[in-house]
């Protein structure tokens, strides 16, 4: 079997999730893990599907029709890494919003030699001052022997920084 991660996007309407699925089931395709989401009228999201390596071609010819509907792109996945076993972190990030804020938590864990497994990300009002609130969850893996207290002291000097409140926390199992 073949893990392919498929990136689709389509402006939003009913029966975009049925109709890739569809296509990925008529070619003995199994979905996996996946994200999609409505975000300012369009729909997007990825989407790992497992299919016999004498199919890939035929799948990701038939996702050809869908363009113009949903645009589906076709990779196949990166044999796993070692890197991201072990303990999950999640940091999760409260703040008044302005621009900067991704660019610099991302920014601080490049720095620490961290990636980002995933991140989700919001906007929501202040009903009090009448802003907005950015609200963040970002997943991380770190590497083994990463240097974690450093890590927590990039950190706390950020929210220092962008005025935001940042927790760091190990995911439980």
């Amino acid at each position: 079997m073949t893990t392919l991660v498929l990136t689709v996007i389509g402006d939003d309407r009913a029966g975009l999730v049925s109709a890739l699925a569809d296509v990925v089931d008529e070619h003995g395709g199994s979905w996996g893990r996946s994200q999609l989401a409505e975000l300012a009228g369009k729909f997007a999201g990825i989407v790992t599907v497992e299919v016999p390596q004498d199919r890939v071609e035929a799948l990701t010819a038939a996702l050809e029709p869908l363009h113009g509907v949903l645009d589906t792109t076709v990779h196949e996945a990166a044999a796993a890494s070692a890197e991201h076993e072990g303990t999950a972190y999640r940091l999760e990030l409260v703040g008044n919003d302005h621009p900067g804020i991704v660019r610099q938590v991302s920014g601080a864990l490049a720095e620490q030699g961290l990636s980002i497994e995933s991140l989700e990300s919001r906007t929501v009002p202040t009903p009090e001052s009448g802003g907005q609130t950015f609200e963040a969850e970002i997943v991380l893996r770190p590497a083994t022997g990463a240097d974690l207290d450093a890590l927590q002291n990039a950190l706390e000097g950020l929210a220092d920084d962008l005025m935001v409140d940042i927790t760091l926390e190990a995911e439980e199992s």
